[in-house]
């Protein structure tokens, strides 16, 4: 299907040579035929209409209406009155049709993890922002602004995780990147240009973006075990790394918290060895039967470089974040910032530090928290409905829960089976270092499940997950 340009006249490159012996309608019509058989005007496309074509190309009205004819006869146009002027169906070359992808399988339930509920993201309020911040943005902020970010989102963030996270937050050493990945590169390569060679990453963890990041930076990646209490630091002590990336309120994917005695352990580790301590932030704002657990960087400001985005608490899409970089990175984090992109668009970040400013974030936030609590419910309820066997852990926070699955179940054909009923099901293995299937578990999401679709879901699988050889077919 063409695009329908907008306005009376969509613009159209042609260049005439006036000092040439061809006529400027031959030539007119020579450049409009190799347009149309070359594909830069497809099929159904609308040409200027005569009028604007003469403006723009300084030709007469009636020598345009004499071309647009000529080609009209020869079958490459078609008008119609009242109309515009078209590329007529059959004209030109026709591209090859793309071999049409295959559609995805639909299923009943898709438990993937790490997505919020993208159709609770708060479009009003969004646009509410977007207009507030275009109103009363000053002219500076149309040009290329401070490589560290929007001085007001600055100052908000440093208020708001005082306040919620209870962050050591200095706008003077916070910088506003582009999600948790660019925050992540950003921060390893300064690391990497003050002499780190080795980071270690939580096991199970970010195996694929650990990997992504530290190759990026030209530094080791060296993976440390999770237990029952986060990040075994002894075992990092061992490696010889100078710099960790955690996630100690809520451990991505087990759904552990650090413990005191280990956060006091890890912040030893680094003054010890003069090493930095990267936090992910991620979701630690959706908490439900604990008490909330601080930011680790307001423990050694420091030491620790925060990352947090608003990813998980808004969408994906927003693409923007922050880092609270200790003092001996953030110059060189802003720098590198410059250097990669300029600097985040500050129109997003007004409209969110709006959005922060007027509560409409906080009101958003407690909303989330309440589908998020029933979703869990619902999880919690089907399996133990259905599937008894099966412990889930993680749950204080977040939206995603781990699935321990009986003893000699096999991750991989759980996986399949339930695939085959049509149930999205993902496994423990795709996160460990090792790629070790056993123990069998699941990570299963439920940020953007409905109720009704995690319950159905459950039950299409509940024989599959109690390791039943043969178990009833899905529910129509």
């Amino acid at each position: 299907m063409p695009i329908e340009w907008a306005g009376s006249g969509p613009g159209l490159l042609l260049s005439l040579d006036r000092q040439g012996p061809e006529p400027l309608r031959s030539q007119l019509e020579g450049l409009l035929r190799e347009a149309i058989r070359t594909g830069r005007l497809g099929v159904g496309e609308r040409l200027p209409s005569s009028r604007e074509m003469a403006r723009e190309l300084g030709l007469s009205r009636g020598l345009v209406q004499e071309c647009y004819g000529q080609l009209q006869a020869e079958g490459y146009l078609s008008t119609q009155v009242g109309s515009a002027t078209r590329v007529a169906a059959g004209a030109g070359i026709s591209p090859a049709a793309p071999a049409p992808r295959p559609r995805p399988a639909r299923l009943i339930a898709d438990f993937a993890s790490g997505v919020p509920d993208l159709a609770g993201f708060p479009r009003g309020d969004w646009l509410w922002a977007l207009r507030e911040a275009s109103r009363t943005a000053p002219t500076a902020a149309f040009d290329y602004g401070d490589p560290h970010g929007s001085s007001l989102l600055r100052e908000v963030l440093a208020a708001y995780l005082g306040r919620v996270r209870a962050a050591a937050a200095d706008p003077e050493r916070t910088v506003i990147c582009s999600g948790f990945a660019q925050g992540l590169n950003l921060v390893l390569r300064a690391l990497a240009d003050g002499g780190v060679r080795k980071v270690a990453f939580e096991d199970p963890g970010y195996t694929e973006t650990a990997a992504a990041a530290c190759a990026a930076a030209d530094v080791e990646t060296v993976p440390v075990p999770v237990d029952a209490y986060g990040i075994d630091v002894d075992a990092l002590e061992a490696t010889g790394a100078r710099a960790v990336v955690l996630t100690p309120a809520h451990q991505w994917p087990t759904g552990v918290v650090l413990a005191p005695e280990r956060r006091l352990a890890l912040v030893r580790w680094a003054t010890r060895h003069d090493a930095t301590i990267v936090e992910d932030d991620y979701d630690a704002e959706f908490r439900y039967d604990r008490e909330p657990v601080g930011a680790l960087q307001g423990l050694a400001a420091d030491r620790v470089a925060a990352i947090g985005t608003v990813s998980k608490s808004l969408a994906p899409a927003m693409r923007l974040g922050w880092i609270l970089c200790p003092p001996a990175l953030a110059d060189t984090v802003a720098e590198l910032k410059l250097r990669q992109d300029r600097g985040s668009p500050e129109l997003d970040q007004l409209a969110l530090a709006a959005l922060m400013e007027s509560g409409r974030y906080d009101r958003h936030l407690r909303r989330m928290r309440v589908l998020y609590a029933q979703r869990r419910t619902a999880l919690v309820e089907s399996l133990a409905e259905h599937a008894p066997e099966v412990r889930l852990t993680g749950l204080a926070a977040g939206f995603h829960a781990v699935a321990h699955l009986p003893e000699g179940a096999d991750e991989q054909s759980v996986i399949a089976a339930a695939r085959e009923r049509s149930v999205g099901l993902y496994g423990m293995s795709t996160h460990r270092s090792s790629g070790a299937t056993d123990p069998a578990q699941l990570v299963l999401g439920f940020g953007n499940l409905g109720e009704r679709p995690i319950r159905e879901g459950i039950a299409a699988v509940a024989g599959i997950l109690r390791g039943e050889r043969e178990a009833a077919p899905a529910p129509e």
